[in-house]
């Protein structure tokens, strides 16, 4: 069973990759209704590379600041830091489609907004940027896109909002909440973004929001009836132990593996296994 199993990861992967189409705003637009979106986080060049020809999307999400940084949110990332992180992602990946992740409190008004996003275009090869919030970010995505900035949206349960709404917390539950993630969606497209990310949310709101708009809907804990997914690398590969959110399918054990591995290193160079005489000089 294990070798047919991995006879056909083997030929999944390797039929993605021949498939392997680079992505352009115009492309995922035009993919809505046609097909699915993959997206997926990286924050490094070598799983970058990695991912570069099988997923539609690279995130370099904020979300490193918990998996990579150890911190309890992602409120303290920096401009910096999410510049850095891209520019290894781009350089592992320079045929990927990458969105940066603004972190909190760089687009806090239009110039602010603006000043940055083009400091990112300035220093990355970003192909453009994520910001969360719906009809409250709506004039601020509007004079990103009027100023040449790709903006993907991101509703619903948002990280950044954590602290002010008092914690992370589904959305859609009542019909209130449910108008006016709608509204939101609406708004976000209106104002010129090119995808929304619907995170955190009722799937069958999720559906409405997706059915509501005429630009892609990329879901995380919204089921799946939006026009894509996206999953933080760490999480669906099993190496971010911490906690394991509902939404998240683990494909692989990692961190199991990992130790597993070094366990094999330590062992072996106690025992003078390694290295061997045909990896000496």
């Amino acid at each position: 069973m294990s070798i047919i199993k991995n006879d056909f990861q083997e030929n999944l992967v390797s039929n993605d990759i021949t498939n392997f189409e680079k992505m352009n705003i115009t492309k995922i637009k035009k993919a809505k209704n046609i097909k699915k979106l993959t997206m997926i986080t990286a924050y490094d060049a070598l799983f970058a590379k990695l991912f570069e020809k099988i997923a539609d999307m690279i995130l370099v999400g904020d979300s490193l600041n918990m998996s990579f940084a150890g911190r309890p949110d992602t409120l303290s990332a920096t401009l910096e830091q999410m510049i850095y992180h891209t520019n290894a992602v781009c350089a592992g990946a320079p045929q990927a489609f990458v969105i940066l992740d603004m972190p909190f409190g760089t687009y806090i008004n239009n110039d602010e907004a603006l000043k940055n996003a083009v400091e990112v275009y300035a220093k990355t090869n970003a192909a453009a940027i994520k910001i969360e919030g719906g009809e409250d970010r709506a004039e601020i995505i509007k004079h990103l896109t009027s100023n040449s900035i790709a903006v993907m949206g991101h509703i619903g349960l948002m990280p950044q909002y954590v602290r002010s709404e008092g914690g992370y917390k589904v959305r859609g539950k009542t019909k209130e909440d449910e108008e006016q993630l709608i509204k939101d969606a609406l708004a976000v497209q209106n104002a010129g973004a090119f995808a929304i990310v619907v995170e955190g949310v009722l799937s069958s709101v999720a559906k409405k929001i997706t059915e509501a708009v005429e630009i892609p809907v990329i879901g995380i804990g919204a089921g799946n009836v939006t026009d894509g997914q996206v999953l933080v690398w760490s999480d669906m590969l099993g190496f971010f132990e911490e906690f394991k959110p509902k939404f998240v399918r683990k494909y692989l054990e990692g961190a199991t593996l990992v130790k597993q591995a070094v366990e094999q290193y330590k062992s072996d160079v106690q025992s003078q296994a390694f290295p061997a005489k045909d990896e000496e000089y």
